[in-house]
C-alpha cells in the first residue's frame, strides 16, 4: 500500500464507512486534534525513555493506543465500527485507569499551593504542551457534538450518547493526568517547579 492515494488532492477526505467530507469539516478537525495530541505524546514518551522513566513511558504508550481508538470513533459518524472490534473502543474502564494513574502519581508529589509555570525538564515541558493540545482536542470534540451534522444519525441514540460522553470524559481526564505526569517527570528529573 502506498502512503499517497491522491484521493484527498481536492481538499476532501474519507470517513469510516466511505462518506467524503471537506478536510475543513469539524469532524476532521476533531480527529486531527487527537492525532496531533498523539504525536505530542510520542515526543513526551521519547523524553520519558531518555529520563529512564519506564513506568511513565508505558503509560504514555497505552494512552497513544487509546487515542487511536478515540480517533477511529470520531472518524465513524455512523457508528459502524463493529462492537467486536475491542481495540477501537474507549470505555469507562479506560477512564477508571486514567483516574487510578492520576491518584497514584499525585500521591507521590508534593501538594500544589500555587499555580506553576509550564516547562521544566524535556519530558515535563513536552507533557505540559501535550496537556494544552489535549484541551484543544476536547474543545474541538465539544464543538463537533454541539453541531451534530452527522450524515448518518447514530442508532440507537442512547448508546451513541453514552459513547460520546465516554470520549469526552476520557479526554477531560487525560488532560488532568498529563498535568500530573508533567509534575512527575520534573520531579524525577530533579527540576524544580516554578510558581506563578
Amino acid at each position: 500500500m502506498k502512503i499517497y492515494t491522491k484521493t484527498g488532492d481536492s481538499g476532501d477526505t474519507g470517513l469510516f464507512g466511505g462518506t467524503r467530507v471537506s478536510k475543513a469539516d469539524p469532524r476532521v478537525a476533531a480527529y486531527g486534534e487527537v492525532d496531533e495530541l498523539n504525536a505530542c505524546l510520542g515526543v513526551a514518551r521519547a523524553a520519558a525513555v531518555a529520563l529512564d522513566d519506564q513506568e511513565l513511558a508505558a503509560m504514555l504508550e497505552q494512552i497513544q493506543r487509546d487515542l487511536f481508538a478515540l480517533g477511529a470513533r470520531l472518524a465513524d459518524p455512523g457508528h459502524k465500527i463493529a462492537d467486536r472490534v475491542a481495540k477501537a473502543a474507549v470505555s469507562p474502564a479506560d477512564i477508571a485507569r486514567l483516574e487510578g494513574w492520576i491518584d497514584a502519581l499525585e500521591s507521590a508529589l508534593p501538594p500544589l499551593r500555587r499555580f506553576i509555570l509550564a516547562g521544566g525538564s524535556q519530558a515535563g515541558a513536552a507533557l505540559h504542551l501535550a496537556r494544552t493540545v489535549c484541551r484543544r482536542a476536547e474543545r474541538a470534540m465539544v464543538g463537533l457534538l454541539a453541531i451534530r451534522k452527522d450524515p448518518v444519525p447514530p442508532e440507537p441514540p442512547a448508546k451513541a450518547d453514552a459513547f460520546e460522553a465516554d470520549l469526552l470524559v476520557y479526554v477531560n481526564r487525560l488532560s488532568d493526568l498529563l498535568f500530573v505526569m508533567a509534575r512527575r517527570a520534573n520531579q524525577r528529573a530533579g527540576t524544580p517547579e516554578i510558581e506563578w
